[in-house]
């Protein structure tokens, strides 16, 4: 009986793995441009988005986690859906698990990066410029002894500019003179990020989870009206922390309980030169299973339903389902 309880084990996970949407060719969708983890196709006056299975990091594919971006996809439409109130968007329709058709836009170079807690270790984080000495963020003026991981006084807007090398950190008023956006347009992006921002600390806490930091994309539609587009609250773009524990484990100096993609990542720091090595080692099995694991737990919880696996194989389920976006 063991035996074959463990074959079907064996057999589901290898299932899983030969399912993954690793990249799609569609040429009949339009131009196709290739990200780290999407595939958008452009017609005249929209976006095909299809988000793969990819999973990078050090500016490299690491691996393919199945159902990723399913789920990406999936919470992405569920909070466009409950933000709509606070700015439009650019979801024309989500015709397949895994793809969304948005309205075309010309993006704004300013990404809406809102925080609302002292955390982080990257060089931009709050926690690591306010070590450093650093206290006013956005205009919100911090007072010195906070704690790393302690919530702000109030959620700070903490934008960076859009670039295609590296992203920086200007004042407002350095991105207005760089041309990056107009002193009108970056306080419109500000006071949307916020509110959206707000939203969704409203709704991770009814779901039982802390949105912890995000960053949102905007752009202008033919009217000139702002825009968000992209993606809105993922596991990839947010962080995330789960809320039953954090005041216990904040006092006691802990790290908070979160969602957390970072083992992969550091499996290939610990076997690897992933900067370096010209070929990385392929990932465990068992570490890309967990992550798929973590990534459907996620969307159940932030969304509140039961995740369903979409028809397999995805390309040709894809092929299908964007047969009317056919040029």
């Amino acid at each position: 009986m063991a035996k074959n309880t463990l074959n079907l084990v064996v057999n589901c996970r290898r299932t899983d793995m030969d399912d993954v949407l690793k990249e799609t060719d569609f040429t009949w969708l339009g131009k196709k441009h290739k990200g780290k983890v999407r595939d958008v196709y452009e017609q005249e006056d929209k976006l095909i988005l299809i988000t793969t299975d990819r999973m990078t990091g050090f500016d490299r594919l690491l691996a393919y986690v199945p159902w990723k971006g399913q789920v990406l996809n999936q919470v992405s439409g569920f909070w466009f859906q409950v933000t709509k109130d606070i700015i439009p968007n650019h979801v024309i329709e989500i015709p397949d698990p895994n793809a969304t058709v948005g309205k075309k836009c010309k993006p704004i170079r300013v990404e809406g990066v809102v925080r609302g807690y002292v955390t982080g270790v990257t060089d931009t984080a709050i926690w690591t410029r306010y070590s450093k000495g650093m206290r006013d963020f956005g205009g919100v003026k911090l007072s010195d002894g906070m704690k790393k991981n302690q919530k702000l006084p109030e959620a700070v807007f903490d934008p960076t500019t859009k670039e295609d090398v590296h992203d920086r950190t200007l004042t407002p008023k350095e991105m207005v003179a760089e041309g990056f956006v107009t002193q009108e347009l970056f306080e419109k992006v500000k006071e949307k990020s916020l509110a959206l921002f707000a939203r969704g600390q409203e709704i991770a806490a009814k779901r039982g989870l802390v949105l912890v930091d995000t960053k949102y994309e905007f752009g202008t539609d033919e009217n000139e009206e702002l825009v968000l587009i992209d993606e809105i609250h993922t596991p990839d773009s947010s962080r995330y922390w789960y809320l039953e524990s954090y005041e216990q484990r904040f006092a006691a100096g802990k790290e908070p309980e979160y969602f957390d993609k970072e083992f992969l990542r550091l499996w290939f720091k610990d076997h690897s030169d992933p900067y370096n090595d010209e070929k990385l080692p392929d990932a465990p099995p068992e570490l890309v299973e967990e992550l798929s694991r973590r990534y459907i737990k996620m969307y159940e919880q932030i969304t509140g339903e039961k995740f369903v696996r979409g028809e397999t194989p995805a390309n040709e389920r894809l092929e299908k389902n964007l047969e009317s976006y056919r040029m």
